[in-house]
């Protein structure tokens, strides 16, 4: 009998015990294997916060192998967006008569001051969360004596969704509607790392959100130029476990390529249709990213068709850059430099009810997941 796709995506093989037992074993030969290539530890980086949060919650990281390390990445969309960035956003709430709309991650995220959106909200700021940027629209729509701001972070997963809300208040006329573009590029932030001479990274887990957006090519750069396994993977257990077995099995092989285990979901092409609603209201820019700077060509800007909709333009907020919060490791963490637990204010001054950095914040962010599930 034949199976719906939607049937077959949630078979319950992608959280069998015998086969999660079956590749752990496999696991052991591979990491063997792939340390004596590697002259040791064998690293890869979850690019995706999403992956970080699977691999905590399922306890597989105490199942893997010692000779295997899983560092976590830059994938956390409220966590790499810079201290100068987020102090832009905290001079939007202040502005009389506006109203703040944003995800919910974004509401305990600390400015230089000390300060964040649920501090100001308290104070009397209009500050409202919402699911959908859509929803932002229709409230401008509804209060069209008001200016309306959403707060856009994130990656190539979250640019479209703002996007198509963008193009929506384009063509219903709103002026009073406009967002904030502190997208970062993932592609760009993989250079990055690997550019770095300190970089140990023999291996990426790439992101299965913004892969189904951009698709695999955007990736051969890595294997190619920089000769670093990549495997695309979703986020079920067994996901996560024949992602690293393949990775192992590249470096084992010395032969290095992007390969795909979320087929059910990443097409090698992408999504062109977001492609193309990305590439109308946006362009490539310079963006501003925590712990590493601003740096040229990794972000996206409105395009000159929707300028307008511009938040910081349209408000005249400048950038400044700001220091991270004192004692915090969270940039570190991001470059695959630091494990949460390295911090001198993990679990102690900084838990999530008191978070002190955005990798504790965000329900994506690596601190969270260790202080929850645990390393």
């Amino acid at each position: 009998m034949k199976t719906s796709p939607a049937e077959r995506f949630a078979s319950p093989l992608w959280r069998d015990r015998g086969l999660a037992a079956s590749a752990l074993a496999e696991m052991e030969r591979l990491v063997a294997a792939a340390s004596a290539k590697t002259g040791g530890t064998v690293n890869f980086m979850e690019v995706c916060g999403t992956h970080t949060m699977a691999i905590a919650a399922s306890g597989m990281r105490r199942l893997f192998p010692k000779g295997l390390r899983m560092l976590s990445g830059p994938g956390c969309p409220v966590c790499v967006t810079s201290q100068g960035d987020i102090d832009r956003v905290l001079a939007l709430a202040e502005i009389p008569g506006v109203i703040i709309t944003t995800f919910g991650d974004m509401m305990k995220v600390k400015g230089s001051k000390g300060l964040d959106l649920h501090s100001m909200r308290e104070k009397g700021a209009d500050i409202r969360v919402v699911y959908s940027p859509l929803d932002a629209v229709d409230l401008a729509a509804a209060e069209p004596s008001r200016q309306v701001v959403f707060i856009g972070v994130g990656f190539e997963t979250t640019a479209p969704v703002i996007a198509g809300a963008v193009a929506r208040a384009k063509k219903a006329g709103l002026k009073n509607f406009s967002s904030t573009a502190f997208f970062k590029l993932v592609p760009p932030a993989l250079e990055l790392l690997l550019s770095d001479p300190e970089n140990r990274i023999h291996g990426f887990m790439l992101p299965g959100h913004v892969s189904a957006i951009i698709g695999l090519e955007p990736y051969r750069f890595v294997a190619e130029k920089y000769k670093v396994p990549c495997v695309v993977t979703g986020f079920e257990p067994m996901d996560i476990l024949a992602g690293i077995n393949m990775l192992l099995k590249q470096v084992v092989s010395g032969r290095p390529s992007v390969e795909d285990e979320y087929f059910r979901a990443v097409k090698a092409k992408g999504n062109p249709a977001a492609q193309a609603l990305l590439a109308e209201v946006f362009k490539v820019s310079e963006a501003s990213w925590r712990a590493i700077g601003t740096v040229k060509a990794t972000g996206l800007a409105f395009s000159r068709a929707y300028e307008a909709f511009d938040a910081v333009k349209r408000f005249n907020i400048p950038y400044s850059d700001a220091p991270e919060p004192k004692g915090c490791l969270c940039g570190q963490i991001l470059l695959g430099k630091a494990l949460p637990p390295d911090c001198p204010l993990f679990g102690k001054r900084c838990t999530p009810s008191s978070a002190v950095g955005p990798c504790m914040v965000s329900s994506e962010g690596a601190c969270a997941a260790w202080f929850k599930y645990g390393g």
